[in-house]
Order: C-alpha cells, then sequence, then structure tokens
C-alpha cells in the first residue's frame, strides 16, 4: 500500500517563504501525477499546483508566480516552495500522488493516495 508523508508547513507571517514536501513510499512502479491541494475552514477543497512525471505543470491562479511544484522522480517526492505568502492562503495542505503499484506477482493496479495534510498559517 502507498503511503505518503507530509512535512514543511507551520506558522509564517505575511511575504514569508515556506517549503513542503511530501514522499510516497510502498511498492511503487511508476508516478504519473502528484498535486497539492489545500481546505481552508469552510471551504471546498481546491488544487494549488500540480505536476506530470514529464514535468508539465498547472496552477490555481491565486498562486501562479508565487508557488513553484517541483518533483524528483528518482525519490517519489514532491515539493511546493510557496513564496510572497498571504493570509488567504492559510489552509491545510494536502499531498495527492496517482500512479501504478505491485498487487502481486506480474500484477499492477492504479491508486491514488492523499497524505494526512500539514498546517500552513500565514498572519498579517
Amino acid at each position: 500500500q502507498v503511503q505518503l508523508m507530509e512535512s514543511g508547513g507551520g506558522l509564517v507571517q505575511a511575504g514569508g517563504s515556506l517549503r513542503l514536501s511530501c514522499d510516497a513510499s510502498g511498492n511503487i512502479v511508476s508516478i504519473s501525477a502528484m498535486g497539492w491541494y489545500r481546505q481552508a475552514p469552510g471551504k471546498q477543497r481546491e488544487l494549488v499546483a500540480r505536476i506530470t512525471r514529464d514535468g508539465t505543470t498547472n496552477y490555481a491562479d491565486s498562486v501562479k508566480g508565487r508557488f513553484t511544484i517541483s518533483r524528483v522522480n528518482a525519490k517519489n517526492t514532491v515539493y511546493l516552495q510557496m513564496n510572497s505568502l498571504k493570509p488567504e492562503d492559510t489552509a491545510a495542505y494536502y499531498c495527492k500522488v496517482n500512479g501504478w503499484e505491485l498487487a502481486g506477482e506480474n500484477l499492477q493496479r492504479n491508486f491514488e493516495v492523499w497524505g494526512q495534510g500539514t498546517q500552513v498559517t500565514v498572519s498579517s
């Protein structure tokens, strides 16, 4: 079973920076896409940034130019560098990974797994 370990959240003043990390482990064959989502209290979970295996990225309009997503395929790790943070970036941030895992001898299956979430709080 694939598991994710997130780290890097915390409290920061407006204008500051944080870097989130998400490490995927388990019987992973390949990872297609890795992404970061966030959910603020009373709001729906939304996509922040996503990156495919070939490095194609997409970002929410609200974070373009401030956040950068990157990944290290050999380590099954994805990062989210967050600069110029604003109070409205305050939320729980979740990593999501899609890919293929070993399901038995000569068997593979799709997986989609979410991390447990890491809190980012930006004070004004």
